[in-house]
């Protein structure tokens, strides 16, 4: 066997195999040697099979096995004897002529092949000690706890029937048709539909024009879908409803006490106080933590410098780029509504791409020379909690799991990014800062996009 190396331009490399028809024979014999203990077959006597026997009736199956196995050794070992890692699976390029390719099957032909594949950049770690983070930290202040409790008491307010007109804040029962051009339209109906007055969850201007109506009014009104709207056949276009109005109640007056706290689950209003902080501690927690990690994230890009694996870029960038353009086809937009270009928008987004593909390749590093590893119970506990967002699908899930290596790797790379994290937060400058809710909460530009 003949591994030529053809190429070795930046971190690519491709090689020339040639493997002589006399050693794949060799191989094949020694297989279906192996096979005469196995194989059972009519009209002879365990392990007394002819070779040339099983050579006729095995003989091509047997080699496409050797082949295999072997494209898949010379590649593992090739790496192995240079040093060398790949950045994704090699790439292997076969003889296509299916008579050469019947001839090496058959051991009377030289099996010849390119092997290519990328290999991932040495990664020289910077000085974590010269990342400097500021977390901003914020406190839950009592008007924050009574503005939730607030909230929450609108959320569960109870209605009491009224008569009479109905008015802002009001709730109503209603019958309604929907028609595109006067003619119905799909989904455009429903018989038992509640609507409040004012409360901005229908289409926008549709529930201001059933203020003033009473039991047993009926009213066309006019409405203009957004054009963002989910449905794209609704999106911009101009409707109008038949309405006929079946109940009309009136929101009964806020309540903060012990009944509230009873009506959410807990014992009391100062229990009901406690969840609340803890809740709202929780989620400023998370938030500070996101910040910290992105100013961290931001550093580490900044702090290194590497050629980047071409393949494991433009794999990112697809990713990325089919769950924009999938985005943008279900709201009915196009670049141009975003103020851009497809050009401009490809560059861009392949920008983030090399970025998450360089941070990967950081994280990993650190994790690798700081023995970071995720545990099998940290990805079951992962694996759970995905698990518990399907109810009923939970069995089709874990089989799927089960089956995807890949889908395993999606569930234990968010856990190792965590820790490596943790990890670095021991090591980098960190200088707390009190802020404001507003400014906590506030999502940078492209933050979700950009973050690693």
């Amino acid at each position: 066997m003949q591994v030529t190396e053809t190429l070795a331009e930046g971190l690519r490399r491709e090689f020339e195999v040639k493997v002589p028809a006399s050693e794949l024979d060799d191989r094949l014999v020694s297989r279906l040697s192996e096979m005469q203990g196995e194989v059972r077959i009519k009209g002879f006597r365990p392990g007394k099979v002819p070779v040339n026997h099983l050579r006729r009736l095995f003989g091509k199956s047997a080699m496409a096995e050797i082949v295999q196995k072997l494209i898949s050794d010379v590649a593992r070992d090739t790496m192995s004897e240079r040093g060398e890692r790949a950045a994704q699976q090699p790439d292997f390029n076969l003889p296509e002529d299916e008579g050469e390719a019947e001839k090496v099957l058959q051991g009377k032909a030289d099996l010849t092949y390119t092997m290519t594949y990328e290999i991932l950049p040495e990664v020289v770690l910077g000085d974590f000690k010269s990342i400097k983070v500021e977390r901003p930290v914020a406190d839950v202040s009592d008007e924050e706890i009574e503005t939730e409790m607030n909230r929450l008491a609108e959320n569960v307010r109870s209605f009491s029937p009224k008569e009479g007109k109905s008015e802002s804040g009001d709730r109503l029962v209603i019958s309604y048709l929907g028609k595109l051009d006067g003619e119905p339209f799909e989904g455009g109906a429903d018989d038992n539909a509640t609507v409040q007055i004012g409360s901005g969850q229908f289409i926008p201007g549709f529930a201001e024009q059933l203020e003033g109506m009473a039991v047993g009014d009926e009213k066309t009104i006019s409405v203009t879908f957004p054009e963002e709207y989910g449905a794209a056949h609704l999106a911009g276009k101009d409707a109008t409803f038949d309405v006929a109005v079946k109940e009309v109640s009136s929101p009964d007056p806020i309540k903060i006490d012990d009944e509230l706290a009873t009506r959410v689950g807990v014992e009391s209003l100062d229990q009901l106080r406690d969840a609340i902080r803890q809740q709202l501690q929780n989620q400023y927690g998370m938030a500070t933590r996101q910040k910290v990690k992105r100013q961290i994230l931001d550093q580490l890009d900044a702090l290194h410098t590497f050629e980047l694996p071409p393949k494991m870029v433009e794999q990112e960038f697809d990713n990325i780029w089919r769950q924009v353009t999938s985005e943008l086809a279900q709201s009915n937009r196009s670049f141009e509504d975003e103020d851009t270009t497809e050009e401009a928008a490809r560059a861009d987004y392949h920008k983030i791409a090399e970025r998450r593909v360089r941070l990967g390749l950081v994280l990993s590093e650190i994790g690798e020379k700081n023995s970071i590893e995720v545990t099998e119970e940290e990805v079951q506990r992962a694996l759970s909690a995905q698990l518990r967002q399907f109810p009923g699908r939970e069995k089709e899930l874990v089989e799927y799991y089960r089956a995807n290596p890949e889908a395993i790797a999606s569930l234990r790379a968010p856990i190792y990014e965590e820790k490596v994290v943790d990890f670095l937060l021991e090591l980098v400058n960190v200088t707390d800062k009190t802020v404001s809710r507003e400014e906590l909460m506030r999502e940078d530009e492209d933050e979700a996009t950009k973050a690693g």
